[in-house]
């Protein structure tokens, strides 16, 4: 009877799972799933016996469905994702995008700006690369395509800015939560530690889209077409529950769900004195609604990452995947890496945020401590490269979610997407080799110069990629370019010196030609 309840309740998750969240991850759970009968049934027992097993295993533990992820979800995510819901309702997610408009909408490329900023500051908030990219791309886009930028840029520049989302302090999509449940470590030391890697990824973005407007000639939005700052500023006050909520979490005043509570009250009061967006008891019950719906498709992905992480647990599959991979590696961290990236980036295609995180820290990350990285930067690796894979090809969900509103090619917008994030293919790379970039055993000093010769690297390879600088680039100078990019990610004096050279050269070079053309 009880075998019969737990296959029922896990197909039940399963349908479930395939309504509100999407078939890939499904893909992967039933991988995983076969693979436990295929060891059990090879292992000579009989087929009952290995049911008997992996549903007690999937469905009556807590390594399983009722696990790890979804006691997180129950403890912390729901209200942040709640939090996140009243930011809309009040009208407090709108001043963010209003905020960029006026802050970098007159500038070159403006409205691709406005995108990486207000993508950076809801995405944070939304826990979601789809449905951040789905909703300010909404607007941004069209923006984009009415300035100059073709529909696979526009595109590419929301999926990326909203997949960053998720690593933008201090609420990062929710899976920090997680994070600090699996490392161990408090909540405020996750945020504070993400900060230079968030930075060093946006600003990548930031200078690609810039080089894009100045190679194509595209200005900005007319001014008179732009929120009025003076006007805007005086509803500074709507970033009051995010700053307190910083202050409350960071500063240890109180547990995370008080904090994240009291925010949600705060959002409501503050609102109450913006006459645009005034709260009213419908908007709260929309708001509750859609945090609700938000809650279900989460904790669904959670529940199914409990059976992927259980099924590996149960059969030792993470400890097969890690001595073969330090078996190739050979005491060499670098192949190491790349080995731990491609399995991250196969593993979390078409998996949400959260979930995505559990299956690395299950499966990734242990490699990476094996190898000597210490366990922090170990997780930041796989969080990042998990992450990521919703803008690589070939199932780059919000790429494709970008695509669908750009009106534009699906494969060369996630294409464009994974170029204009180039940092976030080098710094996890930086703080594995350094892990002073997260602050671990460090001193302020060496932190600035990592911090300054990180910046100098994602500046050379996203202007190498972009093939424009001053003029436009010849293939021996790109190619240079890049080379001092990718030298600055090893932390030795050497190859610091030798990358910023080849890239001043490249710099002066390149106005050189300007004058000369000019």
């Amino acid at each position: 009877t009880e075998v019969i309840v737990g296959v029922i309740g896990i197909l039940i998750l399963a349908e479930t799972c395939r309504r509100v969240v999407g078939i890939p991850i499904l893909c992967v759970a039933t991988f995983f799933v076969g693979y436990a009968f295929y060891n059990g049934l090879g292992q000579g027992r009989a087929f009952a016996v290995v049911l008997k097993s992996i549903v007690y295993n999937l469905f009556y533990t807590t390594s399983g469905v009722i696990g790890t992820p979804i006691g997180v979800c129950s403890t912390y995510i729901a209200l942040f994702i709640l939090f996140g819901a009243f930011l809309e309702a009040t009208g407090i997610s709108e001043f963010f995008i209003q905020l960029a408009n006026s802050l970098a909408g007159a500038s070159t490329g403006g409205p691709a700006k406005v995108a990486v900023i207000s993508s950076a500051l809801c995405g944070m908030v939304s826990g979601s690369s789809v449905g951040n990219t789905v909703t300010t791309g909404s607007v941004t886009i069209p923006m984009m395509k009415d300035t100059g930028y073709k529909p696979e840029f526009a595109g590419a520049v929301e999926a990326a800015s909203s997949t960053g989302g998720q690593i933008m302090p201090p609420i990062m999509g929710a899976a920090a939560f997680l994070m600090a449940d699996f490392v161990g470590v408090p909540y405020s030391n996750i945020i504070v530690r993400a900060i230079l890697p968030a930075l060093l990824y946006f600003t990548g973005i930031f200078i690609s889209v810039h080089l894009e407007a100045k190679k194509l000639g595209l200005s900005g939005i007319p001014k008179e077409k732009l929120p009025v700052f003076k006007l805007l500023i005086r509803k500074i006050y709507l970033l009051l529950p995010l700053v307190m909520l910083v202050i409350w979490v960071s500063g240890n005043y109180m547990t995370m769900q008080k904090a994240a509570s009291y925010a949600i009250v705060l959002s409501v009061i503050v609102s109450l004195f913006d006459k645009e967006n005034r709260i009213s008891v419908t908007k709260c019950i929309d708001a509750l609604e859609a945090g609700g719906r938000g809650v279900i498709s989460v904790a669904v992905a959670c529940g199914v990452a409990g059976i992927i992480s259980g099924s590996i647990t149960m059969t030792g599959l993470a400890n097969d995947l890690i001595n073969g991979i330090i078996s190739v590696a050979n005491g060499k961290l670098i192949i190491a890496l790349l080995l731990t990236m491609l399995c991250c980036i196969v593993l979390g295609m078409g998996v949400p945020t959260t979930a995505n995180y559990c299956i690395m820290a299950a499966t990734c990350a242990p490699i990476l401590v094996r190898m000597g990285v210490p366990t922090l930067a170990a997780h930041f690796f796989v969080f990042y490269f998990g992450i990521v894979a919703d803008i690589t090809p070939p199932v780059a969900l919000a790429a494709y979610a970008g695509s669908a509103i750009a009106k534009a090619n699906p494969m060369k917008t996630a294409f464009t997407a994974s170029k204009l994030a180039i940092a976030v293919f080098i710094v996890p790379y930086v703080f594995c080799f350094n892990p002073a970039m997260l602050l671990i055993d460090t001193t302020p000093l060496k932190v600035v110069q990592i911090f300054i010769t990180s910046l100098i690297g994602v500046f050379g390879l996203s202007s190498s990629l972009e093939g424009f600088l001053s003029v436009k680039m010849s293939v021996p100078v790109r190619v240079l370019m890049a080379a001092g990019g990718l030298m600055l990610i090893d932390p030795s004096l050497m190859t610091d010196v030798v990358g910023i050279l080849l890239i001043v050269g490249c710099c002066v070079w390149q106005t050189a030609q300007k004058k000369k053309t000019a």
